[in-house]
């Protein structure tokens, strides 16, 4: 049988990887790039955050999240580390469930994917070949990529979505899966940066601290990092795709610590050092500079003696609830995966064959299902990867 596969990002190779291990298939992957897996090298800053032991479909969104299940089920954690262990991978696993290679390194797994596509017989491999059509015609496939068409029994679309545009991303697949009649929701950028105003971030470019976010009724914890545009950081990263342009974020500095038990501390430190200057009266609980920056929008003169402060409860108010207007997401070139996609309704859940047309599959970032942040993403290119390339259809 003849498969053709499009795209040769994380789930196209791994897709590919498992179409050849049915020796009687013919497996052709087209990469418009001149390399495969060009933004599985940046994930993770280049570290690639491979997958999350803490793995559940509750972090998953889309218009049907519940898509996502047998997907998961059918090849999870357990049965992707054992995969990538069984091509040579070693990983690691950090206290928080995020799982890396123990080289550190996406080339790592970058690297084990392409090396067994390259040996195999029965698998080509043709980079720099954007497909610029798709069509059917008395039961095959034909894609025209250049000057060449491919004829295919079978074809699965991964040609991802329109996040990360510098390295690699596209509408590609939207535009060929609408040739058999496919919809797709509406694209955002998600795992993206927000810009803000920067009367008080711009100072603090670079600073990093451990904290709890709310914007647009979400709530989430974690690293958050300040930049000249405004904020990032994996905390931010998870609200991205609900960002609401002129609402304000508010960042609690402080998260482990009651408002009143940071007012007792300040209190404790005013009258143990009462010429202290205001500048230092955060000093061990903030990063020095964010620390000014809280009295500053506060109005607060750094030079004045700690012991002349009336109102530290406004200070340890201000920790607690720092808010920042937000401007909007920093678009889909700055973004790592695009939230929404081709309509997950269109496809059946236990094969990722399309309901509209037989023997086309998409998987990964294609289809309306986008992960939080901590390997999400990945884990769903790995899980629809495998499940389209056993080319099963539905009963």
């Amino acid at each position: 049988m003849k498969v053709l596969i499009i795209g040769g990002g994380a789930s196209g190779m791994i897709a590919a990887l498992t179409a050849s291990e049915q020796p009687d298939n013919e497996v052709v992957l087209l990469e418009r790039q001149a390399r495969m897996g060009r933004k599985l090298l940046a994930t993770g800053n280049g570290r690639c955050n491979l997958t999350n032991r803490d793995l559940s479909a509750e972090h998953y969104h889309g218009q049907q999240p519940q898509f996502c299940r047998y997907a998961l089920r059918a090849f999870g954690v357990k049965d992707t580390l054992a995969y990538f262990r069984s091509l040579g991978l070693l990983t690691v696993t950090e206290d928080s469930g995020r799982v890396y290679p123990r080289s550190d390194s996406a080339n790592s797994v970058a690297d084990v994917l392409r090396l067994p596509l390259e040996q195999r017989e029965n698998v080509t491999i043709v980079t720099g070949a954007e497909v610029a059509a798709l069509k059917r015609e008395n039961g095959a496939f034909f894609a025209t990529a250049g000057e060449n068409v491919y004829r295919a029994d079978r074809v699965i679309v991964c040609a991802g979505g329109c996040a990360g545009g510098k390295l690699g991303g596209t509408d590609l697949g939207y535009r060929l899966l609408s040739t058999f009649g496919h919809t797709r929701t509406k694209l955002r950028p998600s795992l993206v940066q927000l810009r803000t105003d920067t009367t008080y971030v711009r100072s603090l470019k670079g600073v990093r601290c451990e904290v709890e976010v709310r914007h647009a009724g979400q709530t989430r914890a974690g690293e958050l990092q300040f930049t000249e545009y405004g904020v990032s950081g994996p905390v931010i990263f998870e609200l991205s795709a609900h960002a609401v342009p002129e609402e304000n974020l508010v960042i609690d500095f402080l998260p482990e610590l009651t408002q009143e038990e940071i007012t007792y501390l300040l209190t404790l430190r005013c009258r143990s050092m009462p010429k202290l200057k205001a500048e230092d009266l955060l000093t061990g609980m903030l990063h020095n500079r964010l620390g000014r920056t809280v009295l500053r929008s506060l109005g607060i003169s750094l030079e004045q003696p700690c012991g002349a402060l009336t109102d530290l409860n406004a200070v340890a108010e201000r920790i607690k609830h720092f808010a920042i207007r937000v401007l909007g997401a920093l678009g889909m070139d700055g973004a790592q995966v695009t939230a929404g996609g081709v309509r997950t309704e269109e496809f059946d859940d236990t094969t990722m064959e399309s309901k509209l047309c037989r023997g086309l599959y998409a998987a990964g970032e294609v289809l309306d299902i986008d992960g939080d942040c901590g390997g999400y993403n990945l884990q769903w290119a790995w899980s629809s990867g495998r499940l389209a390339g056993q080319l099963r259809s539905a009963k």
